[in-house]
């Protein structure tokens, strides 16, 4: 995978790339770390094969208070149309539904916020990116707006109970999950110390240290051979992509 590099937009100083950056390193690329609120995004893809986009505390439509953010729908819409591989979290994931034609809202039913299970939906089971991972798997959600409605193009691959849109593939390689898979226990500490409501929605013993490493030495036996796979995804050429678990080895 010699050469492969992904572009890293972090959308907060409050959300770094932490394990996943590591995690995609690892596997052989190269990221390039931009924050758009202080940095200009690239203007095309000429650089980087693939796009990974982060969380953070503002809205999907915060443009007032947050401009920038109408270049980073931009970029992943420009993504999406030219099949560069996209892996979006968290605020990443409905910005991601936003620039595709999906809509974002608060959440109905209250945010959701802890160390919780989604349920993949059958046609996960063949994803290249996510087939393998177990039926179940464990995210850390901290969130309070959902995407309510997905962009038409779009593939529902796995709900929770609170949020039905939780992981989603917009066309055939780019990818929206709602729940975090970058974070530590320190910053999700960090989080629930600036945000009392987002404390006292979750179950009572989640956002305690004991559990929350006992929980991100778990996350990462489930996540980053998902990171490891997009790694190879992005490597491997468009015309090679298949529809399916089973990629080409790199």
């Amino acid at each position: 995978m010699g050469g492969v590099r992904i572009l890293v937009v972090q959308l907060s100083k409050n959300d770094p790339p932490g394990p996943l950056g590591e995690w995609l390193v690892a596997a052989g690329a190269e990221i390039d770390v931009v924050l758009p609120g202080e940095q200009e995004l690239p203007a095309d893809f000429s650089e980087h094969q693939g796009v990974v986009v982060l969380g953070g505390e503002m809205g999907a439509y915060d443009d007032a208070q947050h401009p920038w953010l109408a270049g980073v729908r931009g970029l992943l819409s420009k993504a999406v149309g030219e099949r560069v591989p996209v892996l979006a979290v968290c605020l990443g994931a409905q910005l991601l539904a936003a620039a595709t034609g999906g809509q974002v809202r608060a959440m109905r039913k209250g945010p959701e916020v802890g160390t919780l299970l989604i349920a993949k939906r059958d046609v996960a089971a063949e994803d290249p990116l996510f087939g393998p991972v177990p039926l179940t798997p464990d995210v850390l959600q901290f969130h309070f707006d959902e995407v309510a409605v997905l962009p038409p193009s779009a593939q529902l691959l796995a709900s929770s109970p609170k949020c039905e849109n939780q992981l989603f593939r917009v066309g055939d390689c780019a990818y929206g999950l709602q729940g975090h898979i970058e974070t530590t226990t320190d910053l999700v500490l960090q989080w629930a110390e600036g945000s009392p409501e987002g404390t006292a929605a979750a179950r009572p013993g989640q956002l305690e240290r004991d559990h929350l490493d006992e929980f991100h030495a778990d996350l990462a036996e489930t996540w980053q051979p998902v990171a490891e796979r997009f790694a190879r995804f992005v490597a491997t050429p468009p015309e090679d992509r298949k529809a399916s678990r089973f990629l080409p080895l790199a």
